[in-house]
């Protein structure tokens, strides 16, 4: 049971520090990518946490899960995590942690079913829009597709047969190779399926809307995925070309003007594409990266501390 209460409150821990602390940290803008992948880790490494507390509760309470977990484990290895020192607190926390993995899987689920419903409803509307021509396919990949519209626009639309929809507006708006950035920062958000990153952090927040760090999740994703994607096209085609092109694109909207406008953060993405902030050194990327990537492990070492204490 002390493994297992010590697994629940390093998940608590987590889900209430890290985000504190990623809040604060100064290289996110300058390395989305890499805050994007420290994101994942840590929510992976809070849901790890309960999943093994749930575990390891299951185990003390029950003789069947217990028998299945530790079936090859030797004699004092079981003996270590002290499994015979069941109450009624186990079976409580196996059941609580149980249900909240049932749902977690619920919301995933249904946000998969919504986000088809959603791909399908806007491939139908993009048919009637933009009917396909003779011999022309509906699964080719990456197809461009153009639509009569003033308003300037460009998307990413996924699915079995994923398009790139620009309209006319945003072709007599945007000027020289601003388009090109425009499209190469919608296929930046294609290759890394940033999608499906945004249906997850999605998932958890509306599945469990009281816990903090899953609505931090959802909400600095949506956030770092756009600054990714800006820096894929800035890459190819210039900050200066990427930051015109927002602009041109969102001036009518009043994101730019005064007053809160529902696109808050456009005006924060151009002035970080002039302002140039240069990227962290590589080997600071990679110390980020690798520290990240042991968040998940420190539950799992955390729950196979008293077996490796036995054998060792």
């Amino acid at each position: 049971m002390l493994v297992s209460l010590s697994l629940l409150t390093l998940g608590v821990l987590t889900a209430v520090v890290a985000p504190r602390l990623l809040a604060r940290a100064d290289w996110a803008e300058r390395e989305p990518v890499v805050a994007l992948w420290v994101w994942q880790c840590v929510v992976a490494a809070v849901l790890v946490s309960f999943a093994l507390s749930m575990t390891f509760s299951a185990a003390v309470a029950w003789q069947a899960v217990r028998g299945q977990v530790f079936a090859p484990a030797p004699r004092a290895v079981i003996e270590a995590y002290a499994l015979g020192t069941d109450g009624p607190w186990s079976a409580v926390l196996a059941v609580v942690l149980a249900a909240g993995g049932l749902w977690t899987g619920a919301m995933l689920g249904r946000e998969i079913r919504r986000a088809r419903a959603g791909r399908r409803r806007r491939h139908g509307e993009l048919r009637l829009r933009a009917p396909l021509l003779p011999g022309e396919e509906e699964s080719s990949p990456g197809r461009l597709t153009v639509l009569e519209g003033e308003r300037p626009d460009v998307w990413w639309l996924p699915g079995g047969a994923p398009r790139l929809v620009v309209t006319t507006g945003a072709l007599r708006r945007l000027k020289g190779r601003q388009l090109d950035a425009v499209l190469a920062h919608e296929q930046g958000h294609a290759r890394a399926r940033h999608d499906w990153l945004l249906h997850c952090a999605a998932a958890l927040a509306g599945g469990f809307p009281g816990v903090p760090v899953f609505a931090a999740f959802r909400a600095e994703m949506h956030r770092l995925v756009e600054l990714a994607a800006d820096d894929v096209a800035s890459r190819r085609f210039g900050r200066l070309t990427i930051a015109l092109a927002l602009v041109e694109l969102n001036e009518d909207r009043g994101v730019f003007g005064p007053g809160q406008a529902p696109d808050a953060h456009l005006p924060r993405r151009v002035d970080r594409l002039l302002a140039a902030t240069p990227r962290l050194a590589p080997l600071r990327r990679l110390r980020l990266t690798a520290a990240a990537a042991l968040i998940p492990a420190v539950p799992v070492l955390v729950a196979f501390v008293p077996a490796l204490t036995a054998l060792g």
